[in-house]
């Protein structure tokens, strides 16, 4: 596993402890629902990317559609949920427009993902 993987696999372990936190904030902090849609994102999210490192693996080293989809898939999954968690929590906004950025970077990362689909099978170098 090169070192870009490790770290969205590290990502990933950090998105998912965050998405629990999140839910539970939900529970004892704030029980407004934008708190757990950002768990839900973060929670499935990190799986997403944990499954795109695994797939990427599989196809063999270097890069893949499924390698710089799972990034994306991360960074657009940050983005939109630290936005609502923001806004809940602290009343503030990160940047004007942040959760519907971060949605769209989501859905970029996801239709990159798909294109693995059509990548040939495993590679050797």
């Amino acid at each position: 596993m090169n070192a870009y993987r490790r770290f969205l696999v590290l990502l990933a372990g950090l998105m998912g402890a965050a998405g629990v936190a999140a839910a539970a904030a939900g529970v004892h902090v704030d029980a407004d629902p934008a708190l757990a849609t950002a768990a839900s994102f973060l929670m499935l999210g990190a799986a997403a990317v944990v499954g795109a490192s695994a797939l990427a693996a599989a196809k063999g080293p270097g890069w893949s559609f499924a390698t710089v989809g799972g990034g994306i898939i991360a960074a657009g999954t940050l983005l939109f949920s630290a936005a609502l968690i923001t806004r809940v929590l602290w009343g503030m906004a990160i940047f004007p427009m942040a959760a519907p950025t971060g949605g769209t970077i989501l859905i970029l990362g996801w239709l990159v993902l798909g294109l693995a689909a059509f990548e040939r099978g495993t590679r050797t170098s």
